[in-house]
């Protein structure tokens, strides 16, 4: 993991190295620590969480506090019973016909190996790095053009094709 960091850094830095102008984009993660990459229309904001979890974790937390919230109170303590009680039949009543387990459509596209927020964080720096918006579909084929690639150090064809067969059998 700190192999990983370290990393982030160096590139992080040739990035800012590279782009001076991209240092007022430069903030640091309210929960973590790390710094990271954020959008122009948030440069300067000190409140942000990194998209490597935090944002997901803090906006799942502050979900459970508003939700422990509003159910100790009147209001919510009565919302509560009502949902519980329209789960369970009552003695006298029948208990409901079952539904029919919804069917799902199945896409011929499957989901990208990646996390979401990861992805999203890859369109904003890159969108940074070369001035230009850039969406998620450029992002996937770009991943997908930079796993296609050979490795660097110099093999036979034949021990490239072994490895290739090794990864992924027919």
């Amino acid at each position: 993991m700190r192999a990983w960091v370290f990393t982030y850094y160096a590139l992080l830095r040739s990035i800012l190295q590279a782009g001076p102008e991209l240092r007022v984009c430069r903030t640091r993660c309210r929960h973590c620590r790390i710094f990271f990459l954020t959008d122009p229309r948030n440069a300067g904001r000190q409140d942000l969480g990194c998209p490597f979890g935090c944002r997901e974790a803090h906006r799942k937390a502050e979900s459970t506090r508003r939700s422990t919230a509003y159910y100790r109170d009147a209001a919510g303590r009565e919302k509560k019973r009502q949902l519980n009680a329209r789960r369970r039949p009552c003695c006298c009543c029948q208990p409901a016909a079952a539904e029919a387990p919804p069917t799902t459509t199945t896409t011929t596209e499957a989901p990208p190996p990646w996390p979401l927020a990861l992805l999203e964080y890859l369109c904003v720096v890159v969108s940074l790095i070369e001035g230009r918006p850039v969406g998620l579909a450029e992002i996937l084929e770009m991943l997908a053009r930079a796993l296609r690639q050979h490795r660097m150090a110099r093999r036979r064809p034949m021990d490239q094709f072994v490895d290739r067969l090794h990864g992924k059998p027919p």
